[in-house]
């Protein structure tokens, strides 16, 4: 049976950082250069990935070059959320996920959409899996 997906975001670029967003829009008007760097952050948050399924945690990175963590939900020990006051009002932050072979993060992702919905999927995978 295929993995269900239950989650799969980009990182948002306005809700996650509004005054640099307003800036290299200032930018576009007054020269030009705020386009070139608007386009290579939206590129950026276009190439990076998080996706829940009922099996694992799975972060891909990259356009030309891939880059991909995969943590199954039965190995998560941890999972850290973090916000600013920008972004709760916004509702992104940053997702953090530590499985039981690594002391460190090893997936985490800043400006995700509904970082505290991520979680409540994780911990109820965590959930089921246990009682099964």
């Amino acid at each position: 049976m295929a993995e269900a997906i239950l989650y799969s975001a980009n990182p948002a670029m306005f809700r996650n950082r509004p005054v640099l967003f307003l800036i290299l829009l200032a930018l576009v008007f007054a020269w030009g250069l705020g386009l070139l760097l608007l386009f290579v952050w939206w590129v950026r948050t276009q190439a990076t990935c998080l996706t829940v399924t009922d099996e694992r945690v799975r972060l891909r990175r990259g356009i030309l070059g891939k880059y991909t963590n995969d943590v199954t939900i039965a190995d998560v020990r941890n999972v850290q959320v973090s916000q600013s006051p920008f972004q709760r009002i916004f509702g992104v932050g940053t997702i953090g996920i530590s499985s039981s072979g690594q002391g460190d993060m090893e997936i985490e992702v800043h400006g995700l959409p509904s970082p505290q919905r991520i979680r409540a999927l994780i911990d109820e995978r965590r959930a089921r899996m246990r009682s099964r």
